[in-house]
């Protein structure tokens, strides 16, 4: 196919946007090529709210074909959590024809240099910015996200961690440079001259084993990370998310062909139910870089097994509270209110355990006991869900059956603060629906214990009664030495107790929010700017987005000539 998108337009096309890139994750400011509004849609070539609809409505009950090789069955079994049967077929892979052709694809897309993969990834990400709208009901419709949510975190948001890869990537091969001349001074003889070149060469196939809940937030930053390093991606999504990277794997393969480069540098593998292709792919000698998000178990299992693969991964962890005191009471918990409650606390970064002195805390309130804290949370939690269509629009629905269980087992986990409350959506009546319980813990207890410290993915939480905000900074330290943690918040007025809370986090490696009391929460991150995990502690091996989770996807190979 010839080319219709020259690397010179590409560069000048997304040049500046790179150099801002460079410039964001130098200063930490914040900055978004990529608009979260639903009304910027609609013009120059991007889709609007009802194109956007319409585009998702074609896809249904179709078969969505990526002309890749190797096709050898069509498989697909998607439900939305909001009721609705999706009905798509994808290409299931005979990877014994398709890991073949991804590898032909590399030595043109290695040898075209670290700017013009930059741009390439950089027009990937505008074609999918452009068609936002719609990719929001994709993963409305396989996450169980509230639409706003799905337009913002897996549009614009899940677009800025693809670039912010990128750009990571970009600036780690350009550290060093293409060519150097040396010459080595000999006294009366004539110096050694040495023409050097140095070339960032990809490790091989990278599989990116997408997650159910945040198939393109958690899914991009791998795949965008690797295919701007040289390597091929492999995507095998979660068999319930399969259309958002499906979606992807197509707009990245039109790039690459009207770019000029073999499409099969991005391919999709769709498993057959229960098949379980994710163990298989994932130790095939071809395969060099995994990311993964998703259980622990798993998690684990891949890196003790694909030895051949440097591996990334997003586990589970136990993410806790310490509440010691606050100048901001009615704040603080409208702030932990909504953290707790949105997306039905399906994410990695949700609050789990609020660990809270039993003899109580100070407030610009006025002194408040463990119980006090405890029923005025659980008061806003049901003041800012008490309508049901308010409450759906931020809770969203239930991603499976399993968080269904969890939620309907938390009066058998200890004394219930908040019951949980069974919500009608006004759109999708089928969906199912969960307002947050709280569950009231004595933190002295043993049984307590192996309840708390395991992580209970879901709207359940934990209000554990601890002897003493010291107690509490040890138990901290605990979980995330043990269980790992994805954040940790804390409120208090105390600066010896902040030392304290930073001191645990630093030497146990967790992010750390402060007495966080207005629009921003503890659950959120921003790209260019806050580093999602730590990639220090059990929750995750790797950090979104750092030098280190670019770096080995790549190695520099040098040429030497004599002068």
């Amino acid at each position: 196919m010839a080319a219709e998108l020259t690397a010179h337009d590409l560069i000048e096309k997304h040049r500046p946007t790179l150099d801002q890139a460079l410039e964001t994750i130098r200063t930490r400011a914040y900055w978004s090529p990529h608009p979260e509004h639903p009304k910027a849609y609609g013009e120059n070539g991007t889709l609007g709210a009802a194109e956007g609809k319409a585009a998702f409505d074609a896809l249904l009950g179709h078969r969505f074909d990526l002309d890749q090789p190797g096709t050898d069955a069509w498989t697909g079994s998607e439900v939305s959590p909001y009721g609705l049967e999706l009905g798509i077929e994808y290409p299931h892979p005979d990877i014994d024809v398709l890991l073949p052709a991804m590898r032909a694809a590399v030595p043109a897309w290695r040898d075209t240099g670290a700017e013009v993969r930059a741009v390439v990834c950089l027009e990937i990400l505008a074609r999918i910015s452009a068609r936002t709208h719609e990719f929001a009901h994709t993963v409305m419709h396989t996450s169980g996200q509230a639409f706003m949510m799905a337009l913002q975190a897996g549009g614009p948001h899940a677009q800025d961690r693809g670039l912010e890869a990128v750009t990571y990537a970009y600036a780690d091969q350009v550290r060093t440079p293409e060519a150097a001349h040396w010459s080595k001074p000999q006294g009366k003889r004539d110096p050694l001259n040495l023409n050097k070149q140095f070339t960032p060469v990809p490790r091989g196939i990278s599989l990116l084993i997408g997650c159910n809940t945040f198939p393109t937030w958690n899914g991009y930053p791998g795949l965008f990370a690797s295919l701007a390093t040289g390597n091929p991606v492999l995507v095998k999504p979660h068999p319930r998310a399969v259309l958002p990277l499906a979606l992807t794997v197509r707009a990245a393969r039109e790039v690459l062909a009207e770019a000029g480069f073999d499409p099969n540098l991005v391919a999709l593998a769709a498993e057959q139910p229960g098949e379980g292709i994710a163990k298989t792919l994932a130790l095939r000698p071809e395969v060099k870089i995994i990311d993964y998000t998703g259980s622990t178990a798993f998690g684990d299992w891949l890196e003790a097994n694909a030895r051949q693969a440097q591996v990334y991964t997003e586990k589970a962890g136990v993410n806790t509270v310490v509440i010691d005191s606050t100048d901001n009471y009615r704040g603080m918990l409208a702030n932990l209110a909504f953290s707790l409650s949105l997306y039905s606390g399906q994410m990695c970064t949700t609050p789990q355990n609020l660990l809270i002195p039993r003899a109580g805390i100070t407030t610009d309130a006025g002194p408040k006991t463990y119980d006090e804290v405890v029923g005025d949370l659980s008061d806003a939690v049901s003041g800012l869900l008490g309508d049901d269509a308010r409450a759906s629009a931020l809770l969203g629905a239930l991603v499976n059956p399993d968080v269904k269980a969890r939620v309907d087992g938390a009066p058998r986990l200890g004394e219930i603060a908040l019951a949980a409350r069974e919500i009608t959506h006004p759109e999708f009546p089928d969906a199912v629906v969960r307002s947050p319980a709280v569950v009231k813990l004595d933190g002295s207890k043993p049984d307590a214990e192996s309840v708390y410290l395991d992580e209970c993915f879901g709207p359940v939480s934990f209000a554990v009664a601890v002897d003493s905000t010291a107690d509490a900074v040890e138990l901290l330290r605990r979980t995330v030495r043990d269980k790992g943690a994805m954040t940790v918040a804390a409120y208090t007025t105390s600066a010896d107790t902040e030392r304290a809370l930073e001191e645990v986090c630093f030497e146990e490696c967790a992010q750390l929010s402060l007495n966080l009391t207005g629009g921003v929460y503890v659950n959120q991150t921003a790209a260019f700017s806050d580093f999602h995990g730590s990639g220090g502690n059990p929750a995750a091996n790797a950090a979104l987005c750092d030098g280190a989770f670019v770096a080995n996807r790549f190695r520099v190979v040098e040429v030497r000539r004599e002068a």
